[in-house]
């Protein structure tokens, strides 16, 4: 194909380390804690309402699913919820910010790999100061040569990122397990977008594939990724 790559960009919540499972854990905890008021599944669509009608006040991260949660305890207790779930409510926020960090298969020797050749930039959405403690504690900071803590993934996010590129998006991939974010505004901007799919993808995340689009890609885990590079650029 002969393709000339000179710029990987990738995801980092679900992408190079565990992310969406400590929000299921913790939803657990929310379900449990107001099973006397709401049936949790009805509280979990409750929930997600509230998480996708606050996105534009609050952004993507813990600190806005935390004031979702206490804005769906007060809705379906008719504003009577109880101070001490409340309090639970904001430790289970501070105990997920604390949490260490898990890399997924393949991260770190692929990141690796690939920043040898390659410049290599992370591109990531949701809380500043939490992202930024994610990346320092996963041990994967050395190979980035750039990162890029963003509110919303848009075509111009990408644009953005990847304009020291040479070439722009048409030199640069996009790696993620969000269709939504990571591969289908990449491609829009002209960039690669490859697919890696995760079991705990959050719903807002999902969308369709763009199975017709030239440049789509899809892996199952970052081992596979240096193969469909090689395969690509040869």
């Amino acid at each position: 194909m002969n393709t000339t790559l000179t710029t990987i960009g990738f995801d980092a919540d679900d992408t190079l380390w565990q992310n969406e499972q400590f929000f299921k854990l913790t939803q657990a905890r929310f379900a449990d804690l107001l099973r006397d008021f709401a049936d949790p599944d009805h509280l979990m669509d409750r929930l997600l309402e509230a998480e996708h009608r606050n996105l534009g006040h609050y952004g993507f991260g813990i600190k806005g699913f935390v004031l979702s949660m206490i804005e769906t305890a007060l809705e379906v207790t008719d504003h009577k919820v109880p101070g001490s779930v409340i309090a639970e409510l904001l430790e289970a926020g501070q105990d997920m910010l604390q949490h260490p960090i898990h890399l997924l298969p393949h991260a770190q020797e692929t990141v690796a790999e690939l920043s040898e050749e390659y410049r290599i930039v992370l591109i990531t959405k949701g809380d500043l100061l939490d992202q930024e403690r994610k990346l320092a504690q996963s041990g994967l900071g050395d190979h980035f040569d750039a990162v890029e803590i963003v509110s919303y993934k848009t075509p111009a996010t990408y644009h953005e990122a990847f304009a020291p590129d040479p070439k722009g998006p048409a030199g640069a991939m996009m790696v993620g397990n969000s269709l939504k974010s990571d591969v289908i505004p990449a491609l829009e901007a002209g960039a690669w977008g490859v697919y890696v799919p995760h079991d705990l993808t959050w719903e807002l995340e999902h969308a369709p594939k763009p199975e017709g689009a030239a440049r789509y890609r899809e892996v199952q885990d970052l081992g596979q990724l240096p193969g469909l590079i090689a395969q690509i650029t040869s």
